[in-house]
C-alpha cells in the first residue's frame, strides 16, 4: 500500500484551506526508506560508541544494558521512516503546489 499524506493548501480569498492529499509511488517511498536506513546507520554507529563510552564510564556495561540500548534504537529507527516518507510527501506537495 502506497505512503500517502494530507496537506493544506491556502486558497486566495478564503479563510479555510483545501486539503490536498498526496501519495508518494513505490520508487519514490522506497528512496526515503533508503535515505532514511543509510542516514540512521549513522547515527546509530555515533550513538553506539557514544553509548558504549557512557556505560564504561558508569559501569554499566552489561549484556542487558546493550540489549535495552539495541530496543531503543529499533524503535527510534521504526519511528523515524514514517518522518522521512511524511518529509518526502510535503516536498512533493510544495513542488506540486507551490509556485
Amino acid at each position: 500500500m502506497s505512503f500517502s499524506k494530507t496537506f493544506p493548501k491556502t486558497i486566495p480569498g478564503s479563510n479555510f484551506p483545501v486539503w490536498e492529499e498526496i501519495t508518494l509511488t513505490e520508487e519514490e517511498e522506497r528512496q526515503a526508506e533508503e535515505d532514511c536506513r543509510r542516514e540512521n546507520f549513522r547515527l546509530l554507529d555515533q550513538c553506539l560508541d557514544e553509548a558504549k563510552a557512557l556505560a564504561i564510564k558508569h559501569r554499566l556495561n552489561t549484556e542487558e544494558n546493550q540489549v535495552a540500548l539495541g530496543i531503543a534504537l529499533f524503535e527510534k529507527r521504526a519511528s523515524h521512516e514514517v518522518f522521512w516518507k511524511e518529509s518526502k510527501a510535503k516536498e512533493k506537495f510544495d513542488k506540486t503546489f507551490k509556485s
